[in-house]
């Protein structure tokens, strides 16, 4: 671990950053990034592979705030670390076309990855992502080129626990073996209305281990060794994501609103911030102060962004010497762009007084794309038969550890997603396509 005052020093910087933009707003949740930001700052600031000066690098990890109300944690976040986001747009949280709406919001500030407003989408957008990242490795990764090689790391709060869409994917996660897919669930125990036990006292630990998702629990919040060490082994287990919960403390370090529902959804107010900056030991003046100390650290990841970039586009040039169709096919799906003659074999349906089912005609279009497009991924769980989405000799994106004859017993049946490619996987990534 490095220097414990520093580290303390930016842990604080991040909480008062985010106190300071809710009271001033006089909206928003405080209480989140307070408990929140040591688990955060250490990820950021050990493990996150990412490029401040260049948010859409491809290879970057990814980063998802499930909790969306907690939103100024990851401004803060994006702020220090030396993204696109002054400090004046720290001072405008929820203002009107500000950068910092009350919900991050996907292309509208620089280093968002997606839209995290109702609880549980973000999860269910970062098993998706996870998902991408191994499609993609498989796909295009050769022997000693590993060119799609990223980790998706998710922050949830118990709302997103709650919901139904996390529990899907969360089951899916863990059938695709997604061990580059890592949460954090910031267990907290409190709701905006009370603790949670008024409505969720299930054995959220057990829940995931019966999934099958790799479990560790981190009692202290504060523990910053406990927590690198969680990271550390979650980012070492392949062949399973990893859940990391962490007892957490809404409101940490605040005299008053420390484990209360007053410090979710609601600034702290004026008397309690100056309270809560003489328990931290924190200058009650300015507000939005950032120690030169803490802002030096936090912009290392300047040049280490810079050079992890650098150092990938190394590798992409010598993957394109070696693999120029790949490379060129690769950098197709990354823009977005499609292929030259993707939509030739397009059928025609002439008029037809019996009409064609639009599920049928969907099936046709499909799989007349499909050959030509390998970015095509789509999914219908056990429905195929039916909904007519089945990529034929396309192959399915599934877990090695399930072996072919056990996806078999229905007519048609297939688990995991259709995706247009038929290419086995590669190196050491805990999947297949078949």
């Amino acid at each position: 671990m490095k220097d414990a005052s520093v580290d303390l020093l930016c842990i604080n910087t991040i909480r008062f950053l985010s106190i300071d933009a809710v009271q001033k707003a006089n909206s928003g949740h405080p209480g989140m990034p307070m408990g929140a930001a040591p688990m955060a700052y250490i990820l950021w600031d050990r493990f996150l592979n990412h490029n401040p000066a260049n948010p859409d690098w491809f290879n970057r990890d990814r980063f998802v705030l499930s909790a969306g109300h907690a939103s100024m944690l990851l401004y803060s976040l994006l702020h220090l670390t030396g993204y696109d986001l002054s400090l004046d747009e720290i001072k405008r949280f929820r203002q009107w076309q500000s950068k910092t709406p009350g919900h991050p919001e996907r292309g509208h500030t620089p280093g968002v990855e997606i839209t995290t407003g109702p609880l549980g989408q973000g999860f269910g957008n970062g098993v998706g992502m996870a998902m991408a990242e191994a499609h993609l490795a498989a796909r295009y990764n050769r022997p000693g080129l590993d060119i799609i090689d990223h980790f998706t790391y998710v922050i949830a709060s118990d709302g997103d626990l709650m919901e139904g869409v996390a529990a899907e994917a969360a089951s899916l996660a863990c059938h695709l073996r997604l061990g580059k897919l890592i949460c954090f669930y910031d267990d907290n125990r409190i709701t905006l209305a009370a603790a949670t036990d008024l409505t969720f006292t299930e054995y959220r630990a057990q829940r995931f281990a019966a999934y099958g998702w790799h479990v560790q629990t981190v009692p202290d919040g504060n523990d910053l060794v406990a927590i690198y060490d969680a990271i550390d082994a979650a980012r070492s287990t392949a062949d399973k994501p990893s859940i990391i919960i962490v007892r957490t403390h809404i409101g940490c370090g605040s005299p008053h609103k420390h484990d209360s529902f007053e410090a979710h959804g609601s600034p702290l107010g004026e008397d309690e911030v100056r309270l809560t900056k003489e328990n931290l030991g924190w200058p009650a003046e300015p507000d939005f102060f950032i120690p030169e100390d803490a802002l030096r650290h936090f912009q290392e990841a300047l040049p280490r962004g810079k050079e992890a970039e650098e150092k990938w586009d190394t590798m992409l040039s010598a993957y394109a010497r070696e693999y120029p169709e790949l490379a060129q096919e690769l950098r197709c799906t990354i823009g977005g762009d499609l292929p030259a003659g993707w939509d030739a074999d397009i059928p025609v349906f002439p008029a037809d007084p019996k009409g064609m089912a639009s599920r049928v005609a969907s099936g046709k279009i499909m799989n007349a794309i499909a050959p030509r497009l390998p970015s095509l991924v789509g999914g219908s769980a056990d429905l195929d038969p039916s909904t007519h989405t089945a990529l034929k000799g396309m192959g399915d994106f599934e877990s090695p550890d399930l072996h072919p004859t056990d996806r078999q017993g229905t007519v048609g049946g297939v688990w995991g997603l259709r995706g247009a490619t038929s290419i086995s996987g590669f190196g050491s990534m805990p999947w297949r396509l078949l």
